[in-house]
């Protein structure tokens, strides 16, 4: 796309199904080498990854014709199909989270990001989310976030 000129930095966030812990410690890293390939097919630049047995962060970097929808749709369904393959049955959650960050707060992120054990021995995943939600000024009601 000649003469367009974007950046579109997105921190986006989704659990596994039910927040059930699905993500085996041994298989975390995999996941995310797994994801980082689907991402460079899809053209889509992942800065960092991180997360727990539940759930996961993405910092990406989308480019100007990627629906910030089709990307995280493409990256779920097929990191679900891997996992379901490599280790048990596996889906995540309908929906995500997701939250745009300023170039000058990349850093922040990423550190926040990379770090998501250590921040989940103070506080659980709903407790994060409901956090970010607020921080971010999203509009919600509590009784339906977490279905």
């Amino acid at each position: 796309m000649p003469h367009t000129y974007c950046t579109n930095f997105v921190h986006c966030i989704f659990s596994t199904k039910e927040r059930i812990d699905s993500i085996p410690d041994n298989a975390r890293e995999h996941l995310y080498a797994y994801m980082l390939g689907i991402a460079k097919n899809l053209r889509i630049e992942i800065l960092a990854l991180g997360g727990t047995s539940n759930h996961l962060h993405i910092l990406l970097a989308l480019p100007a014709k990627q629906s910030l929808s089709d990307a995280v749709r493409d990256l779920k369904a097929n990191s679900s199909r891997w996992m379901s393959e490599t280790c048990k049955p596996f889906s995540w959650q309908e929906g995500f989270g997701a939250f745009s960050v300023s170039p000058s707060q990349i850093p922040t992120v990423k550190r926040y990001i990379r770090h998501q054990i250590e921040h989940h021995r103070k506080r659980n995943f709903e407790e994060e989310f409901l956090l970010l939600l607020k921080k971010s000024g999203v509009d919600f009601d509590p009784q339906y976030v977490f279905g």
